[in-house]
């Protein structure tokens, strides 16, 4: 089901998109009814307002799968937050739910990218769940993804402002100091496009990757009781046994409970490869390479080096006093400075200062696109929607930097409740997202099936298929329970609680709200919205297919001999060229 109505023939370009003689201004967008998904309205954004350019290419891609949003892929959700994962549930609670949200996390990126590269269209994930789940359900989705975009900014760029604070050097100084010339740079990024985006990040996400290797390699060095300076020697799992760490776990099932909430903030970004497939120069060739790579790098970049922490670190340290689990004392600078090794420590906050910084130029791209998409469909104020003849979203990316204007307000004495209630709407928004992902794939392969297609015509599929689907929703449901568990019953109490109930599940009633919003409007202005989900029968598996799809396998126009034809052709595409083209493969998977 596509939210596009027709209502007249358009005048169409060689691409199949809409096309006017005489460009539009933004003030022409503007006008008229908001909220509309009429034919011109929709033939306005995608010809006239321009399109997103495809300026990303395959050395992006494999960085933007490594992006640090809101905890942070290989950021600050790494190398911060763990923090308060080890202080509620210990070194073993850590390392079995990481991994378990990690197994979610790959099945979700393998789904989307089958999704990705067939559907290479702007808004990516957020209009698959309207297409084949529900249109309600994807305007709640991509609105309350937006927004936990648009309020981590601030507090990213304010936990920025915390790092810094690191060096004895920076006290005194007023946090203002740092907020402007962050935003500063933040709005020179946007400057420069997608294409800047990417440059930035490629080379931000190379200087992650290579400070988590080091601190592998030192991790195992420290453990081994190879650094002269640590008295302690070799560590082994000592730390493991002893009788006030309950072999690694920390307040039992409650605190393993507490973890999953933090793995999946962590592991927040992965997804933006989905996002950046509308700007990708060839999405059927680097979305499936990138998120081949994503068990690599949970495996080797999150599971090794929180495991390293467990081993080194002992219970006794302050990493599970509390202090630990704050922006000045980071888990992996914690070991470093157990060890007694002199400036590293120093240097690796220089590193999640990096990490941090990457979150803030990450959450421009993800609300952006979020809301520039919902905008075009017809779910957000036609303004929104606008883009530039560069393929910028100005529109978007100046409400995102007001949005990170709101740094300033930490200056003020009561600034961190304000911003423990505005991080609460984004605290387990991912885990609805992931899920409704997974589910948007499981409806998809029923409505191609549906439609007479054969799973040997999509250009890319899913490694586990529809079961690696419903085993990511699975996980994700679980996680969903034991968060809810964990606000009604807090580590340490008060139980019960209303007020810490909203802070850590308010995501929850509000995806409701906006779910209950646009099914109330949309059952007055849009009665095709009105079901409940979907049906299979009337999934539109046709629109907004890549170049070139539609034509080879799929319509009423296409005769059984071109359709294996073109299924023998990609076949042939994917196949490996003998034992150097298996080697490189191998190389760029795990590289």
């Amino acid at each position: 089901m596509s939210l596009r109505r027709e209502s007249g023939e358009i005048e169409k370009n060689d691409h199949g998109l809409p096309v006017y003689s005489e460009p539009r201004s933004l003030h022409d967008q503007a006008k008229g009814r908001q909220l509309s998904v009429d034919a011109d309205d929709v033939a306005m954004v995608n010809a006239d307002q321009y399109q997103l350019k495809r300026a990303l290419k395959g050395r992006h891609m494999q960085m933007i799968a490594m992006q640090v949003p809101p905890g942070g892929a290989i950021g600050a959700g790494l190398f911060v937050n763990s923090g308060s994962a080890f202080q509620t549930g210990g070194p073993a609670s850590v390392l079995i739910g990481f991994t378990l949200v990690g197994i979610s996390i790959y099945l979700m990126m393998q789904a989307l990218a089958e999704l990705a590269v067939m559907y290479p269209i702007n808004g990516a994930f957020t209009m698959y769940i309207c297409r084949f789940i529900d249109p309600s359900w994807g305007f709640a989705c991509g609105w309350q993804y937006a927004i936990s975009w648009l309020t981590v900014l601030p507090f990213e760029i304010s936990a920025a402002c915390n790092i810094i604070h690191y060096w004895p050097g920076s006290e005194g100084i007023n946090n203002a100091a740092w907020i402007t010339p962050l935003l500063l740079a933040l709005v020179a990024i946007q400057f420069f496009g997608v294409r800047g985006y990417g440059e930035v990040e490629f080379v931000l996400s190379l200087m992650k990757v290579l400070a988590c290797i080091g601190f592998m390699i030192l991790g195992i060095i420290i453990n081994c009781g190879g650094v002269p300076t640590d008295t302690r020697g070799y560590i082994g799992n000592r730390y493991y046994k002893q009788p006030f760490s309950d072999a690694g776990f920390l307040n039992g099932f409650h605190g393993f409970c507490s973890v999953f909430v933090t793995a999946a903030f962590a592991y927040t970004g992965t997804e933006l490869t989905g996002l950046a497939a509308a700007e990708t120069e060839n999405p059927r060739k680097e979305i499936p390479r990138a998120s081949k790579q994503v068990v690599w790098r949970i495996a080797i970049f999150y599971i090794v080096n929180l495991a390293l922490i467990g081993l080194v670190v002992p219970p006794n340290s302050k990493l599970y006093s509390g202090e630990g689990s704050t922006s000045r004392h980071s888990p992996f600078v914690i070991a470093i400075q157990l060890a007694g090794i002199k400036a590293l420590p120093s240097v690796f906050n220089a590193v999640i200062l990096i990490a941090v910084m990457s979150v803030a130029n990450s959450c421009t791209f993800g609300s952006t696109r979020t809301t520039q998409a919902l905008a075009a469909n017809g779910m957000a104020p036609k303004i929104f929607a606008y883009v530039d003849k560069k393929g910028r979203p100005l529109v978007v990316v100046g409400l995102q930097l007001l949005f990170g204007c709101l740094a300033y307000i930490n200056l003020a004495p009561s600034g961190g409740d304000i911003f423990t209630w505005l991080l609460s709407l984004s605290g387990i928004t991912v885990l609805f997202v992931f899920g409704s992902i997974a589910l948007a794939h499981i409806r998809f392969r029923k409505a191609w099936a549906y439609n007479g297609h054969s799973v040997d015509e999509l250009p890319f599929k899913a490694a586990f298929g529809i079961w690696g689907s419903y085993i990511c929703i699975l996980i994700n449901v679980i996680a969903l329970v034991a968060q809810f568990y964990v606000a009604l019953y807090p580590i340490g109490g008060p139980y019960l609680d209303a007020k810490i109930f909203f802070e850590l599940y308010m995501a929850g009633p509000f995806i409701v709200v906006l779910y209950l919003m646009w099914k109330v409007y949309s059952w007055f202005v849009y009665p095709e919205h009105r079901k409940m989900f979907v049906r299979t029968k009337d999934i539109d598996i046709y629109t907004g297919m890549r170049e070139g799809q539609r034509t080879m396998i799929s319509g009423v126009d296409v005769t059984e001999d071109q359709r294996r034809a073109s299924i023998s052709e990609m076949q042939a595409e994917d196949k490996k060229k003998g034992a150097m083209g298996w080697a490189k493969a191998a190389v760029r998977v795990i590289i």
